[in-house]
């Protein structure tokens, strides 16, 4: 059959769409038109490159449709855009339809599986456990515990992990059928309990099962349209191959699938059913496979014998090549040609036809939006909020050691400080700078620490985020309030054990009510730190670029807090930092609670000319301390915690927000 005949052959198929498999199957046409997607200036947020220019096309149920081109030629660009996955940084023109109806990010949230090229997952999962995170969701209670008895004790937990993305109806049972049968299909089933990792452990998963995982994941919604970007790089042929078959499997269960490839062996490039070949961000060719060559062919560019024609078809348009006289470049010549070629003609004719059954409101192809599958799409607010911290929660019990150090850090200092000052704190002159030196510990040690290890936590898991925000797994709400509630222990037993120990050796205020209320300010203290950590962390591209602007924040918060400097000598333009400073805060507060009421310090063993202070009043007169701000402290605190929490929030949904 040649290229006329096909085409023939495609327009009498699209005559009479009722009859076609894609209809009976409810599969779904993609078609695009003018269609071009720009590279946004970061900081202008100005158009800075064209990398698609103009295109259209169509890619149809049943068939297996490949973008294949050159390194930098506009194939990812394209597909993002096609699977409404760009973020801010692209710039997308043109229309996009389904079955001929326009269609949007939300549609595209619902109906589509999206595998990326890079394989990003939380290291600490095992492969089950992975996938039960990302479709299960709590059921009727009745449900969930006849489930959970039919099931081994080691995965009753995974069982309850929240769904993601299958319909919330769907029941356990079947989940777990179709959790089995997809392990079977990828060639997961005897790797299902190993853990991801991240290829520093001994039994992880390797590259090329990784990207299987990948694969099955995107497969548990039984999506309409499949996106996969360069699903075949880091595996060996074998497995290429194998995972290119099950591709082209799952495009016979009529549905649309859509994959980019950079270099294709011939093996691979027969698989395809379409190719759209992309040079310098226009369309070179796109149609049946077997035409491609012909087309070339025609133009002078004969594939030879025993050569692969994926490598030889990217090779004749690759940027830069000039024709053999040196003069028009082939890409543009290519691409010229193509517009008046009858592969061309059939994506308008397939174009013209999806718009008029978009426009039939009586087609059975006709595709509209369901709010209501929407709303069941995603979990509710409290199931992802409670799973997406079970998560958190299981990377910290699989992999405890970062956890450990910290701890066993806290106690080393705590003993080390407390050790340093037993027999310093008396209720005499010198026994007031050792008081005021175990609180500079108390504050400092519980201020800085955790503010600076803070730093790291949301830069390493932005990637993730990201990729899973745009996937429309969950709000960016619910993931910042479940990483701050998944610190909340570490938060609580670092504190108390520090001080603890070093209140006790120090020989502080005996009072139950003193040691009480020291924990209750350390605690905010922590906490307040941990937010200006989040804060910046978030405001900021990298961990060194948000520590040059942290540390010199921190030095002003040191300087304020009231040791060093007394506070009423402050300068005008400086004085009003000791407002926003935490530190100063817990300083205040920690003071009060050591030094109010005091009233018998002995002024032995000092030079009579020298003043003497008598009474904890002094003590806080002399630093600017007043015992009646005690509560405005600790009020204080909690705003600063709430105000740094809004802020770190704005700055990562800035840098995570869809277009």
């Amino acid at each position: 059959m040649n290229i006329f005949e096909e085409t023939r052959w495609s327009r009498n198929n699209y005559e009479n769409p009722r009859e076609t498999d894609a209809t009976r199957s409810g599969g779904v046409t993609l078609s695009w038109c003018d269609l071009s997607v720009y590279a946004m200036d970061p900081g202008r947020r100005n158009v800075c490159k064209q990398l698609v220019d103009n295109v259209r096309g169509a890619a149809r149920p049943g068939d297996l449709t490949a973008i294949i081109g050159a390194s930098g030629a506009g194939k990812s660009s394209l597909m993002t855009a096609l699977a409404f996955r760009t973020g801010p940084e692209l710039l997308v023109h043109g229309e996009i339809r389904a079955n001929g109806v326009p269609v949007d990010s939300s549609y595209m949230m619902v109906n589509s599986g999206y595998m990326h090229q890079d394989d990003l997952f939380v290291e600490t999962m095992t492969v089950v456990e992975h996938l039960w995170f990302m479709v299960r969701n709590p059921l009727k209670r009745q449900t969930q515990m006849i489930e959970i008895d039919a099931v081994s004790s080691r995965f009753a937990g995974t069982l309850l992990q929240a769904r993601m993305k299958l319909d919330k109806r769907t029941r356990i049972a079947d989940i777990r059928e179709k959790i089995d049968g997809l392990l079977r299909n990828v060639g997961l089933a005897s790797r299902r309990d190993v853990r991801i990792g991240n290829g520093f452990d001994d039994k992880v998963l390797s590259g090329g099962e990784k990207k299987r995982l990948a694969f099955a994941t995107e497969l548990l919604i039984d999506p309409k349209i499949l996106f996969l970007d360069e699903p075949t790089t880091g595996q060996d042929s074998h497995s290429a191959n194998s995972l290119v078959s099950q591709l082209k499997t799952f495009a016979g269960q009529g549905r649309t699938v859509l994959c980019t490839i950079h270099q294709p062996s011939s093996a691979i490039f027969d698989s395809f059913d379409r190719i759209i070949l992309i040079a310098d961000g226009r369309v070179a060719f796109a149609g049946r496979t077997e035409w491609a060559v012909q087309f070339f062919a025609s133009q002078g560019y004969e594939c030879p014998r025993n050569y692969n024609p994926a490598d030889y078809l990217i090779a004749i348009v690759a940027t830069g090549s000039r024709d053999e006289n040196g003069g028009e470049e082939v890409t543009r010549k290519v691409c010229d040609v193509f517009l008046t070629s009858e592969a061309s003609n059939e994506i308008d004719y397939i174009l013209m036809k999806e718009l008029e059954l978009g426009h039939s409101s009586n087609s059975p192809a006709m595709l509209l939006l369901d709010s209501e599958s929407i709303a069941q799409k995603g979990s509710r607010y409290f199931s992802r909020l409670y799973w997406l911290v079970y998560r958190d929660f299981l990377q910290v019990l699989r992999d405890p050691s970062v956890q450990i150090v910290r701890i066993l850090q806290k106690v080393s200092v705590a003993l080390i400080a407390g050790l340093c000052f037993v027999g310093s704190v008396n209720m005499d002159q010198l026994g007031i700078q050792a008081t005021q030196g175990v609180i500079f510990i108390l504050v400092s040690e519980n201020a800085f620490f955790p503010m600076y290890a803070t730093l790291a936590l949301i830069p390493q898991e932005l990637p993730l985020l990201r990729r899973e925000y745009r996937a429309g797994m969950y709000p960016i709400h619910v993931y910042y309030v479940a990483r701050m509630l998944s610190l909340v222990p570490g938060l609580i037993v670092e504190p108390l054990l520090f001080a603890t120990i070093i209140y006790w050796l120090a020989g502080l205020r005996n009072s139950a009510e003193a040691f009480g209320l020291t924990l209750l300010v350390l605690l905010l203290t922590i906490n307040v730190s941990t937010a200006c950590g989040c804060f910046f962390s978030t405001a900021f591209e990298s961990v060194p670029l948000a520590m040059a602007y942290l540390v010199p924040f921190d030095y002003v918060l040191m300087i304020t807090m009231g040791p060093f400097l007394k506070l009423g000598s402050l300068p005008v333009y400086i004085r009003w930092v000791k407002y926003l400073s935490w530190l100063l805060h817990s300083s205040e507060a920690l003071s009060i609670l050591q030094w109010n009421g005091i009233r018998n310090i002995s002024c032995e063993g000092i030079d009579p000319q020298l003043p003497c202070i008598t009474d904890g009043s002094g003590v806080l007169q002399r630093y600017d301390f007043d015992q009646v701000n005690f509560w405005m402290d600790m009020v204080l605190m909690v705003v600063i915690y709430l105000v740094f929490h809004i802020f770190g929030y704005a700055c990562l949904w800035n840098r995570c927000r869809l277009k």
